[in-house]
């Protein structure tokens, strides 16, 4: 049984564009490469291999959204910071190509 749940990215995208979470609430895991190409206002960028490095920046207290390119490094994200004592992530599935196509881009 997995300690963290998967959104679809149409639920995220509500959640995202509705002005519903805070900064820092969605950690993007991508490479600075990847982001500079296409982010999400007011996503916080915590590269995957950064992530032990940088707990202090990511929230306990509240839910907190992992994201990357296609949901593969966010799951792996999800494992490890479940490993650490977080809970409520939520794991973007589809990652960010299927969020950015929800808002007209084409990310690959």
């Amino acid at each position: 049984m997995e300690l963290w749940k998967d959104i679809e990215p149409d639920a995220f995208h509500l959640l995202a564009s509705g002005g519903w979470l805070e900064p820092a609430q969605v950690i993007d895991v991508r490479e600075q490469m990847e982001w500079d190409y296409y982010h999400l206002d007011g996503s916080l960028l915590v590269p995957m291999n950064t992530i032990p490095g940088r707990l202090d920046e990511i929230p306990t207290d509240k839910p907190v959204y992992i994201i990357c390119a296609h949901g593969v490094r966010s799951t792996g994200v999800c494992r490890y910071l479940t490993e650490k004592g977080y809970s409520n992530l939520h794991n973007v599935n589809g990652g960010m190509a299927a969020v950015a196509a929800l808002r007209g881009f084409q990310y690959d």
